[in-house]
């Protein structure tokens, strides 16, 4: 059995569970399509934490995101596949997506450049948004729209991204400079906005 064959199988093995078990494609969809509104909800709120690690956590996932989808776009350019539902016959498809190239998956390097980023920054204490990227990933199978080839490399590229950005970009004094600075902005906005609330009161 060639990596094809393989990578056909897996996503059956998952992709025909939603056909048995019907009740659990509803959560399925909202994970594989809405999960990622949470995620941007997460790291706008945990931003004004007043929490420098905080900041440089944020700051670090942003980065390996960006690093991530670079990594991405270049993996797709040396392999191309299309979505499993516009080529395989019987695929329980849950959501609407255009045909292109599937590989790799950007949600799944979405989650797991963001989650392994709090993960490493947590000290292994957020297993949780480890499990939730998983979920993710798992998940856009499960809907039809990537092939579990998609994911496993989405992840890689997430997770390694996230290590190298971790060891490198957070040992940065610079970045510890501009968060302080950008704090003492914030601080001074935040003292006017009150100072001018009162004043009308």
């Amino acid at each position: 059995m060639n990596i094809s064959e393989m990578n056909n199988n897996l996503f059956r093995m998952v992709n025909d569970i939603g056909k048995e078990l019907t009740f659990i494609n509803f959560p399925m969809v909202i994970i594989a399509e809405y999960t990622v509104f949470f995620l941007a909800i997460f790291v706008i709120l945990f931003w004004f934490t007043k929490n420098k690690e905080n900041k440089m956590m944020l700051i670090c996932g942003g980065i390996s995101f960006i690093l991530a989808e670079i990594l991405g776009k270049v993996a797709g350019l040396l392999h191309f596949n299309k979505q499993p539902f516009a080529v395989l016959s019987n695929t329980n498809q849950l959501i609407e997506k255009t045909i292109n190239n599937s590989f790799p998956s950007d949600h799944t390097i979405l989650f797991f450049s963001f989650c392994m980023s709090f993960w490493l920054f947590k000290k292994g204490k957020w297993i949780v948004w480890m499990l939730l990227a998983i979920l993710v990933g798992i998940s856009r199978i499960w809907v039809g729209v990537h092939y579990p080839l998609d994911v496993l490399v989405g992840a890689f590229i997430g997770i390694t991204s996230a290590v190298i950005i971790y060891f490198t970009v957070s040992k940065l004094t610079i970045i510890t400079t501009l968060i302080t600075k950008y704090e003492s902005i914030e601080k001074g906005i935040t003292s006017k906005f009150y100072e001018a609330k009162k004043s009308k009161v």
